[in-house]
């Protein structure tokens, strides 16, 4: 019993021995991606500074894979963020981010694989080639609105961008035409009645995706925004109240209109207007919690 014993003890200290040891993501690395991202979150964005911050991260990312410290899937994914930020039309930073991204997925199939087609259409921007994907926007000075960099739609199918989460081409080319749109205050004038305007938005509703302007529930919502932003209060709930009858089943049209109302100090049809937010929207914990304290008054 004694020897049986011991000869499962001597079998795991074996086995033990040789277990792998798992390697750990770079925390160093991790931080600098983190640091990478928290940067382009804050606005306005100061490009002097962050040229500056992106290069010297590159310049450490380089070190830490000239000395193996990128070992895992998601360190191989951490780089290549940095270098995709870093490019800046540097073709040779771009082509590492693709190198590194597709090391990454080889490692880690759970890696985010976004970034390798984003990765590959950038590097074919700076390249001067037209991208697969559709996930590079640009501006220029002959065209200052952000658009769609210039797609060949022909090199991958609609299921090899979805396998890498990008649009279908439909998506992409509906989101583009969002994105050419007018805003509605082009259709306003303060000197003016705000029946013109209205009169204007309701004509533009009626021609759909032929309209040049955006015409959907929350331009239109922001547009009203607007107008209290700035003092114009009577035009803002007219606005808001337009909204609500060209997009009824909207919880948010109902929701701002409320907010107007009150301020308005109108709180019987504020309540109304609530009460029809909460009903298209149950889980609208804003509203309900609104709509509780307006009653409790």
């Amino acid at each position: 019993m004694t020897k049986l014993l011991g000869g499962v003890t001597l079998f795991c200290f074996i086995f033990i021995a040789v277990a792998p040891v798992l390697a750990q993501d770079n925390t160093e690395l991790k931080q600098m991606h983190d640091a990478d991202q928290a940067a382009r979150m804050q606005q306005p964005i100061n490009w002097d500074i962050l040229n500056v911050q992106d290069s010297l991260r590159k310049i450490r990312a380089y070190q830490l894979l000239d000395s193996g410290k990128v070992n895992t899937g998601q360190d191989y994914y951490h780089a290549a963020m940095i270098f995709q930020h870093g490019a800046f039309g540097d073709t040779t930073s771009s082509a590492m981010a693709v190198k590194l991204m597709r090391k990454a997925l080889e490692k880690d199939s759970s890696v985010n694989r976004w970034l390798l087609a984003a990765a590959i259409d950038r590097n074919l921007m700076y390249s001067g080639r037209p991208q697969i994907y559709g996930t590079q926007y640009t501006a220029n000075m002959e065209n200052p609105k952000m658009h769609l960099y210039t797609i060949d739609s022909t090199k991958v199918t609609d299921e090899e961008r979805q396998y890498y989460f990008v649009d279908t081409m439909a998506e992409i080319r509906e989101r583009e035409r969002k994105m050419s749109l007018q805003p509605l205050d082009k259709l306003y004038n303060p000197a003016q009645p705000i029946s013109e305007a209205i009169a204007a938005i309701k004509r533009e509703h009626q021609k759909g995706k032929s309209s040049l302007y955006a015409i959907d529930e929350r331009a239109i919502n922001g547009f009203g925004y607007s107008l209290l932003k700035s003092q114009k209060t009577e035009d803002a709930l007219a606005i808001f109240k337009l909204n609500t009858v060209l997009y009824p089943d909207g919880y948010n049209t109902w929701d701002s209109l409320g907010e107007c109302l009150l301020q308005f100090n109108r709180k019987n049809e504020a309540i109304k207007a609530y009460e029809q937010s909460v009903k298209l929207n149950p889980k609208h914990k804003a509203g309900i919690e609104t709509l509780k304290k307006l009653k409790a008054e």
